[in-house]
């Protein structure tokens, strides 16, 4: 089961630099996503459907994340916890780099924790669980 979800979000990180890059459009990333969601932030807590609007907040993130010069999203580790035999916590530990204007290119690193679920050897997130992005990026002088 290890090797389906690490195949899982490798899969998810190519798709999402692809959609970053223009390449691909967001809503073949949706396939990720369980029908309904729930997701929590320090802004608090969402639930959703993967519906049009889950492809219009999506559309809306990725040209934000282009606005501020995102250039690559790249996974450092994925660390899974099984809860049972269809459900994981799967730790992302990410590094994003930024084309900041007249500097170096600034790299974050940041985790996401994911709830998976695994049904027919396909895992869809139900849900996740992220920390304050809009601080951190703040604290880099980006945004």
């Amino acid at each position: 089961m290890e090797e389906i979800l690490r195949r899982f979000f490798a899969r998810y990180e190519t798709m999402a630099n692809r959609v970053l890059a223009d390449e691909m459009d967001v809503g073949e990333t949706t396939f990720a996503f369980a029908s309904e969601f729930i997701a929590a932030s320090p802004a608090g807590v969402l639930a959703g459907k993967n519906d049009d609007s889950l492809k219009v907040s999506m559309a809306r993130g990725y040209a934000r994340y282009r606005a501020i010069g995102t250039k690559e999203l790249k996974i450092r580790k994925t660390t899974i916890t099984p809860i049972d035999n269809q459900h994981f916590l799967v730790r992302v530990d990410w590094r994003s780099t930024y084309d900041v204007e007249d500097s170096p290119d600034v790299t974050i690193d940041f985790e996401v924790h994911y709830l998976v679920q695994v049904r027919n050897d396909e895992p869809k997130i139900f849900g996740w669980i992220s920390g304050d992005e809009e601080a951190v990026l703040k604290e880099h002088g980006i945004g």
